[in-house]
């Protein structure tokens, strides 16, 4: 009998260590070579392959449970959009499926999801791999420890961004279609990611702003919007017959079939706004679908101009009051008598 076939400690390792082939090869043929050959060539790629083919498995698995949950997401959504619409008729229409927008946050969401998942699964089969070839881990994960606080540190605006574009995408600030004020820029938004936000003004520019350093938005197309028009007319009008003959205008604009539709609620005159240096603002508020308040505008502006016209109310100019005074000391000493000459004129 061979000298060291009781034992495959020498050829395997301890008997913790020792695995199964190369313990089974050693008793088998009482060779260390085949044992170690067997464990080698054998054991390891086994192991390794199926750790890798779990990896595979369960990344498949989650992609597939996250898609599922972004389409259940995504009907719920469509069921609360649709009952929306039914009862309160200011859906967003922004040229796409009434859903568009929230099929495009769903599916931004779940890619992350999924690539946060997979990161995570593969990381742990990299490193399972690693110790099965032999590989310390230990100085492994503590370098990648320091490299990560490295990193950390010197991408702070990087995480900045894409923390702040999950959180904007959680809480569905604003969309691809929205029209939103982020101070620096404004404009429709044509892109969301999780690091950038991507505008194009009226313009045409198209902008590229960090989600970390937008730290205020101004959504002008969420739900419904406002068109808000501060009409003038000259001090000698009615401030109450304008402001009847402007609530006329709105209201036909209101029933009227082709308008109908973009407006949401009767519009409302709000009264005298300011007393300007030429004229008295009348201030005219309506409710409409959202991204239509400036057609709406538009639209009010010229029938009022017409309606103004027929009933004789005078949109104002600029009136001024012209002081002057004629140069020499005769003419000093008339001003502090008298005072100067005054002319008045439009």
């Amino acid at each position: 009998m061979l000298a060291h076939a009781e034992t495959p400690t020498t050829a395997c390792g301890s008997s913790e260590e020792a695995g199964a082939v190369c313990t089974a090869l050693f008793r088998l043929t009482g060779s260390e070579a085949a044992a170690r050959a067997g464990d080698l060539f054998l054991a390891r790629p086994t192991k390794i392959l199926l750790v890798l083919a779990l990896a595979w498995l369960s990344a498949r698995l989650v992609r597939r449970a996250v898609g599922r949950f972004i389409r259940g997401l995504g009907a719920v959504s469509a069921d609360v959009v649709s009952a929306s619409e039914r009862s309160a008729g200011a859906l967003l229409r922004t040229g796409g499926p009434p859903t568009a927008r929230t099929a495009q946050r769903a599916e931004t969401i779940g890619g992350l999801l999924a690539s946060v998942a997979g990161f995570a699964i593969w990381t742990v089969a990299a490193l399972t791999v690693l110790g099965e070839l032999g590989v310390d881990l230990g100085p492994l994960v503590a370098g990648a420890g320091i490299v990560g606080i490295a990193l950390g540190f010197g991408a702070q605006n990087l995480v900045r961004d894409f923390l702040s574009g999950i959180f904007m995408l959680i809480e569905d600030q604003y969309g691809v279609g929205d029209v939103i004020d982020v101070g620096p820029a404004s404009g429709t938004v044509e892109g969301l990611s999780l690091r950038t936000t991507r505008l194009r003004d009226v313009e045409g520019n198209v902008w590229h702003v960090p989600n970390g350093e937008i730290a205020r938005v101004a959504n002008k197309s969420q739900d419904w919007s406002r068109a808000l028009l501060d009409v003038q007319v000259a001090y000698a009008t009615g401030t109450y017959r304008a402001a009847e003959v402007i609530e006329r205008v709105a209201r036909e604009t209101w029933e009227d079939p082709h308008w109908s539709e973009s407006i949401l609620a009767e519009p409302e005159v709000w009264g005298v706004e300011a007393l300007g240096a030429d004229g008295v603002v009348i201030r005219l508020v309506v409710k409409t679908q959202p991204l239509a308040q400036w057609r709406v505008a538009r639209e009010l502006r010229a029938r009022i101009k017409r309606a103004f016209d027929d009933a004789g109310i005078e949109i104002p100019f600029p009136q001024r009051t012209v002081w002057f005074r004629s140069g020499g000391p005769d003419a000093r000493e008339a001003a502090t008598a008298g005072g100067p000459d005054r002319l008045e004129g439009g």
